[in-house]
């Protein structure tokens, strides 16, 4: 006949040891649990050793048709990739001088080619610093290539808003520098032919959009991509270490020298 339980016995679970446990019920249960701890113990010990032994060769994975004179590391941090060699979109826009300028007129010259929020405070500064210090690196061959960017910002679209960029980040400074704007639908075809996503809800209203760079040979044939980058700091301010900066500047025109010839 069973017995009840005694109310005032504290409930024991699967697995607990008490004073009525004999040795080898003991020893049935210790085991396992040893065997177990063992077990993932050394499965640790193998994730840390690959995880070791894997983590420099991934950083030094390097993307086919990269130009030889861009380290695998700034390839890596430019994200820097080939793409199918195709003619790039053509369009006519003005700049920020009120001047008509059409892609076509760049042949003979590098094109490297971005898109920017005039009223960006955020990331588009920080691409234009990179566009300075690129051009710098260039010395000589700087006459061999054009920055253009394309306006994304269609409530500010503007000559004015785009001479107010360009003298606020010492772009004027450029003589090859034009920020293009124009009528909202011409500069949407632009977007739509370039794969730039926007999104812009309101006037008042942060302008999200893709944010990639086209580098495009004398021949207006498209040749490599990138995608700029930044970082935040505890307050949101947008930045990007100084170091990350001057790489950035050289590469752009590491790539702009490689297809100048």
């Amino acid at each position: 006949m069973e017995t009840a339980e005694d109310p005032g016995q504290a409930p024991r679970s699967v697995g607990t040891l008490d004073d009525s446990t004999s040795p080898r019920q003991r020893s049935r249960l210790i085991v396992p649990a040893l065997v177990a701890t063992v077990i993932l113990l050394l499965a640790g010990v193998l994730i840390l050793t690959i995880g070791r032994h894997r983590s420099p060769a991934i950083a030094e994975l390097r993307t086919t048709g990269i130009p030889s004179s861009v380290s695998t590391a700034l390839a890596n941090q430019m994200l820097l990739s080939p793409v199918p060699p195709k003619r790039a979109p053509g369009f006519t826009l003005v700049d920020q001088n009120g001047r008509s300028i059409s892609l076509s007129s760049f042949r003979g010259r590098v094109v490297v080619l971005e898109f920017m929020d005039p009223h960006c405070t955020d990331f588009c500064p920080i691409v234009s610093e990179e566009f300075l210090k690129a051009d710098r690196d260039l010395g000589a061959e700087a006459s061999q290539v054009v920055f253009v960017a394309v306006n994304v910002n269609q409530y500010h679209a503007g000559v004015a808003d785009m001479m107010a960029f360009s003298k606020e980040e010492g772009l004027t400074g450029l003589p090859s520098w034009h920020f293009l704007t124009g009528p909202v639908p011409r500069l949407r075809k632009v977007w739509q032919d370039y794969g730039v996503e926007v999104q812009a809800p309101s006037p008042n209203a942060d302008i999200i959009h893709t944010s990639i760079v086209y580098f495009i040979d004398k021949k207006g044939v498209e040749r490599y991509i990138g995608s700029p980058m930044d970082d935040h700091t505890a307050k949101g301010t947008a930045y990007l270490p100084a170091n990350q900066l001057e790489a950035w500047g050289q590469g752009i025109a590491l790539v702009a020298e490689d297809l100048a010839p």
